[in-house]
């Protein structure tokens, strides 16, 4: 057994070198052989679709529109967590010890999302048009 781990890692090290020669090389390359200076304005201008740009690039966003983001993130991850769940629920309720609290433990999960949706009703957190 060889007590040097070194050899194990001659394979990534050599691709690291790899991958910093190629990206060094396309850059150097790029700027030798590319033409330079025959920019105009017209050519820097964004291309949209064949119209000139008219306006700010990116227009600003209600926060409300945030709020919505983030509480469908919210409720999308009860998803998440369910899934598992789903899947060794089955398999959980063949064991008398465990079959009450798994289920109190997904009801106690569901409960303070319950909780959660309510309160963002409450407060309109849904409607878009305010």
């Amino acid at each position: 057994m060889e007590s040097s781990q070194l050899p194990q890692y001659l394979a990534v090290l050599m691709l690291f070198v790899l991958a910093v020669a190629a990206t060094g090389g396309m850059i150097g390359l790029s700027m030798l052989l590319g033409k330079r200076g025959r920019t105009s304005k017209i050519k820097d201008t964004a291309y949209e679709c064949g119209m000139l740009p008219i306006g700010e690039g990116s227009p600003r966003m209600s926060v409300k529109f945030y709020l919505v983001a983030m509480l469908f993130i919210l409720f999308d991850i009860e998803v998440v967590f369910m899934y598992p769940w789903a899947v060794i629920y089955k398999s959980m309720l063949q064991d008398p010890a465990t079959r009450n609290m798994i289920l109190g433990s997904m009801i106690s999960f569901l409960g303070i999302l319950f909780v959660g949706y309510i309160y963002a009703v409450k407060k309109r957190a849904f409607d878009w048009k305010s």
